[in-house]
C-alpha cells in the first residue's frame, strides 16, 4: 500500500472532513476496533462537537470480546482467523447493528512487533466499511500491508480508516 501523509494534522483534517460530511447529512458514525486500540475514536472525538456526528467506539482486542461485544460468530474466528476480511465485516456489521450509526469501520490487524504468522506478517490489516443507508447494508473490505513500526502501522491504519469512511459517506451520496 502506498505510504501516505499519516501525521496528526492530516489525522485531524480527515476526521474534520468527515465530521462536515456527516453534519450535512445527519450521520452517525461507529467505530469497531482492535489493532487500533481506540485511535480511530480518539481522532474524531478530538474534534469539539464530535457528538454530533460520532455515536461511539467499540474496542475488540480479544477474539472473546469480538464474539461477545459485536456477535462475530466464533466458526469465523476458526476459519479465517481475527485478522481477515470476513471477521472485519463482521465486526462492522455487529457495531452498526447494535447502535443507531449510519456508518462504521472496523479494523483488525498484527501491528507488530510481535503476532505474525507463517501467512499473516506485521503490517498486515483488515478493515472493513459498512454503512447502513434505509433498509440497505453497503459494505467492503480490503487488506493492507503496512510497514514499518507498530506506531506507524497502526498510524497508517488510522488514515486508511478515517479515508475508506469518506468514501463510503461519497458513495452513499450517490446512492438513491
Amino acid at each position: 500500500m502506498m505510504t501516505t501523509d499519516c501525521s496528526d494534522e492530516s489525522l485531524r483534517a480527515l476526521a474534520q472532513k468527515l465530521a462536515q460530511h456527516c453534519l450535512r447529512q445527519g450521520w452517525q458514525v461507529v467505530t469497531a476496533e482492535s489493532c487500533t486500540g481506540g485511535w480511530i475514536g480518539k481522532v474524531c472525538t478530538d474534534l469539539p462537537g464530535s457528538s454530533g456526528w460520532f455515536a461511539g467506539g467499540l474496542i475488540s482486542y480479544s477474539n472473546t470480546a469480538k464474539t461477545a461485544m459485536l456477535g462475530v460468530p466464533e466458526d469465523l474466528l476458526e476459519r479465517f482467523g481475527a485478522v481477515s476480511e470476513p471477521v472485519a465485516l463482521a465486526m462492522a456489521q455487529g457495531a452498526l447493528s447494535r447502535t443507531n450509526a449510519h456508518l462504521c469501520v472496523a479494523v483488525s490487524g498484527i501491528a507488530g512487533p510481535g503476532g505474525a504468522t507463517l501467512t499473516k506478517a506485521v503490517g498486515t490489516v483488515c478493515l472493513a466499511w459498512a454503512m447502513q443507508n434505509n433498509a440497505a447494508l453497503f459494505s467492503k473490505s480490503l487488506t493492507c500491508q503496512f510497514s514499518g513500526d507498530r506506531e506507524s502501522v497502526r498510524r497508517q491504519t488510522v488514515a486508511a480508516a478515517l479515508r475508506g469512511l469518506l468514501d463510503m459517506h461519497g458513495a452513499s451520496a450517490k446512492t438513491p
